[in-house]
C-alpha cells in the first residue's frame, strides 16, 4: 500500500472562494452526545488548494490531505462531485 493511499479524503460543500487559488470547504458530521445520546451537528472548515480556480460557492467537492501549502492550507481539491445550481 503506497503512502498516497493513506491520505485522508473528505467530501464537503464549498463555502468561500474569495482567496486566490484557495477554497473553504465545510464538512458536516452528526455525532452522538456521550452523556445525553442526542445527535448533534458538528461543522469543520478546511482550507483547500484549488489550482485552476474552478470551484464556486455551493459546489460539492472531494478534498485530499497533502503537505502544508501555507499556515492553514493542508488540503487540495481532488474533484468536483456536484456543481451548484
Amino acid at each position: 500500500m503506497s503512502i498516497r493511499n493513506l491520505r485522508k479524503e473528505r467530501v464537503g460543500i464549498v463555502t468561500s472562494t474569495s482567496m486566490t487559488k484557495s477554497i473553504v470547504v465545510a464538512i458536516e458530521q452528526k455525532k452522538k452526545h456521550e452523556k445525553y445520546g442526542k445527535f448533534v451537528k458538528q461543522t469543520n472548515k478546511f482550507v483547500a488548494h484549488d489550482e485552476k480556480q474552478e470551484c464556486a460557492v455551493g459546489d460539492t467537492v472531494k478534498i485530499m490531505e497533502t503537505r502544508p501549502l501555507s499556515k492553514t492550507k493542508n488540503w487540495r481539491l481532488v474533484e468536483i462531485l456536484d456543481k451548484a445550481k
